[in-house]
Order: C-alpha cells, then structure tokens, then sequence
C-alpha cells in the first residue's frame, strides 16, 4: 500500500470519528441534563459498567468522574451476576453502556437494579432496547457508522461513548465547582498536583539561609551575604520591609567599573523597585514570574509585607514545576 492511501485511510478515521461527535453534541438535551441532576441528586457512587470495549471505555469514564470529584467505580457486568453485584448500594447510580443496548451480560443485571431500586443511566447505540425502557433516562450514543471499513470494530462508537462520558464529568464538576486546587488534592503525586498545591513557602531559603543585608551597610556586607547565600541579597530596613535587592550582575557590574567598591553604600548600589512574592503564592507563579522578568531568584514577602525568605529558580524546577502547567 502506497503512502498516499495509508494517509487517506487515517484521515478517513478522523473524519467519520468527528462527524460523529458533532452529531451527538447535536442530541445533548434534556436527557443528558436530567441524567447530570440524578447523580448531582445521589448520595452514592456511579457504578459503570459494560462488556467488550464498551467496559474499556467504562473505566476510563470512571477513572475520570473519581478524579473529578463525582465517585465512581467500575463492575465487570459477568461478575456482577456472579457477587459482585453486592457492591452496589441502594444510595448508588448505575451508569450501564452497550452500543446494541443487549448485551446479555448487562440484560441479566437489569432485574437485580430494578430491586434494588437504583437509578440507572443507560448510554446506548438503540433508543429502543432493552436496556434504554429499563433505564430512568438513556443517552443516545448512536453512530452512522464505525470508521472500520466492515462497520464492525467499535471505532466511532467508543470515541462517542468516551465524550459522552467526558461531558458528564465536566457538567458534574462545574455544577459541583469542583476547583482546580480540588483536582490536585485528587492527584497529590503527579505534575499538576505539585503545580497546583505546593506554595512559595514550601520551596524558599529562609531562616540561617536567608541572604539579606541593611539599607545604611557598605557593600562588602551585601558581597558576603552573595558569597555565602547563593547569589542575591535582598536589602531591607530595621523592620524587615524590603528596600531592594542586590544580585550577581549588579555586583559584576560594580567590579568592572568601580574600584574600592567594598565601600559603597549599598542603596547607591541596589535596586529599588525589586520584583518579589509573597509566601502563599502559589510556587508556578513564581516560576512564571522568574520567566517573564528572565531573573533566577525572588525575595519573598510575608503576610505583613516582610521579608522572610528567597525563592530560587532552580529549587522550582527541581521540584517538577513549570510554567506550562504539564499534565498527567
């Protein structure tokens, strides 16, 4: 097969797969909407369940309503005839998926929902079937036709189901105000948890590591506090409010062009419009604002405006943050 077809076939794939989707954006309706406020309105868990690649796809959409802030979990539909059905509670939604709308694992669970009297959301291919006249309300998740060319192997209908599923998590987590700082408490261990929740504070040098130096000291003290402290020192007055700062290419700059230079005041030296932070800020603005400014290192400010710490550039990166927020 020459290159040009094996192109066009994937390109064939994509088109039908997004004709697809924007024809079941076209269908989110009432439904959807009513299907949202069931699980808003529990008190439970969803359960997802489904056979094939439709349980695939089921436990993705668990995975992403859990991390999202709407419990969820997933029942393998032949275990479930066979006990695990015992771990759904009467407080429970069930979120059943079957293109066919029959598939006879899911079919023989119907009875035991029904008794247990649990809601049942249904995403189905067959607005007809089975299992869309047991549901309480059923979501059309109908395709024209799979991107394999026999219209057999389930391609754009489990890119459906999977928006479908989508689509309910983001309604869930807006309608809850589910936070950005509420996905990272979820996601403790990975990149958007540390860019999320790890503060100014946890990162900076403060304390004996503080560099700083007083607004009437010479120059040499400043050059000791550099020397020692890692490259910067911030300038404050008795009170600990900042004044300005001296960095490396200030002093590099003083030694080029100044001789003596140990006994120049340092507020003839400093800048005294430094940037800065505060210990609370979150450590990606930090990191944001040392980007945007190209320095390495800002002095931090706390609550009452004081200095109380220095946070560095590379302490940042070495603890996994970035300015472009990378994902899991």
């Amino acid at each position: 097969m020459e290159t040009k077809e094996i192109v066009e076939i994937g390109r064939r794939v994509i088109r039908i797969e997004k004709e697809a989707i924007a024809a079941v954006e076209a269908r989110i309706g009432e439904n959807f909407a009513k299907a949202v406020q069931i699980i808003l309105e529990s008190k439970g868990r969803v359960i997802v369940t489904g056979m094939g690649k439709s349980g695939a796809v089921g436990r993705k959409i668990a995975s992403t309503l859990s991390s999202t802030g709407t419990t969820a979990g997933f029942m393998h539909p032949a275990e479930g005839v066979h006990g695990d059905l015992g771990m759904v509670l009467k407080t429970d939604v069930i979120l059943a998926i079957s293109k066919s709308g029959e598939t006879s694992e899911i079919i023989h669970l119907l009875p035991a929902f029904r008794r247990l009297d649990v809601p049942l959301i249904a995403m189905t291919g067959n607005k007809q079937s089975t299992l869309a006249r047991y549901s309480n309300v059923a979501l059309d998740i109908s395709v024209k036709e799979e991107a394999c060319p026999n219209d057999l192997a389930p391609t754009a209908s489990t890119t459906v189901t999977l928006a479908m599923g989508d689509a309910l998590a983001v309604a869930l987590l807006e309608s809850r105000g589910f936070s950005a700082e509420d996905f990272a408490l979820l996601h403790p261990a990975g990149s958007l948890g540390r860019q999320l929740l790890l503060r100014v504070s946890d990162v900076m040098e403060s304390g004996v590591n503080l560099p700083f130096c007083y607004d009437d000291d010479i120059m040499k003290t400043a050059t000791l506090e550099m020397a020692h402290k890692r490259g910067i020192c911030p300038v404050i007055d008795r009170d600990f409010n900042l004044k300005g700062v001296i960095t490396t290419g200030d002093l590099n700059r003083l030694v080029k062009n100044t001789e003596n230079f140990f006994h120049i005041a340092v507020r003839d030296v400093m800048n005294t419009s430094p940037k800065h932070i505060h210990e609370n800020d979150l450590a990606v603005i930090a990191y944001s604002e040392m980007q945007k400014f190209n320095i390495i290192c800002l002095p931090v400010l706390n609550e009452k405006n004081k200095l109380c710490g220095v946070v560095h550039l590379h302490d940042l990166m070495q603890q996994g943050i970035s300015a472009s927020g990378s994902k899991e």
